[in-house]
């Protein structure tokens, strides 16, 4: 089954404990940030202090409610021009609306997740496929029909194998 919309935006709102998500990928197409991206690009910052928005009121709730929702992302140095203005623009506001994001950096080692592809879980029992284009362009999100049990080990793996957010970009001209 195929997730959009209302759907896909229920998923967030309705786990009990947690969302959690793989990231794989340097970068992410999305047209609604094309203009941000450009400017970001262009120089300009924003205060990740200052940032409210849906997303981030959603964050401060549900972290203030128990439910928590984390990420690993596996990246490569140097950093995309993507990577740095996902890590400025969305990651440090997000991170510090309580969701707990981590950075599995594979520059200098194997990646113990190679071939693993994005994806959401939530509560541990309901797997979304995140199906991209080589170059970040979505395709879809497909609900995994099978055992979830990979998907588990496959994170249990990311968090043990990378470090806090926070601990990485310290020292980066992110």
């Amino acid at each position: 089954m195929l997730l959009a919309g209302e759907e896909w935006a229920a998923r967030f709102e309705g786990f009990r404990r947690e969302a959690w998500r793989l990231e794989t990928l340097p970068q992410y197409l999305m047209p609604q940030e094309a203009e941000e991206f450009a400017a970001f690009k262009a120089g300009a910052r924003i205060d990740p202090r200052g940032v409210s928005n849906e997303y981030t009121d959603r964050l401060r709730r549900q972290a203030a409610e128990g439910r928590v929702q984390g990420r690993v992302h596996i990246v490569t140095r140097p950093l995309s021009d993507y990577l740095r203005f996902e890590f400025h623009h969305y990651y440090q506001a997000h991170s510090l609306a309580g969701e707990q994001i981590r950075i599995l950096d594979v520059t200098d080692r194997a990646n113990p997740l190679e071939g693993v592809q994005d994806y959401w879980c939530f509560d541990r029992s309901e797997v979304v496929l995140m199906n991209y284009h080589s170059d970040g362009r979505q395709i879809n999100r497909e609900v995994f029909e099978g055992d979830p049990a990979p998907f588990i080990e496959y994170q249990r793996i990311a968090v043990v194998e990378s470090v806090p957010f926070e601990e990485y970009v310290k020292g980066l001209d992110a």
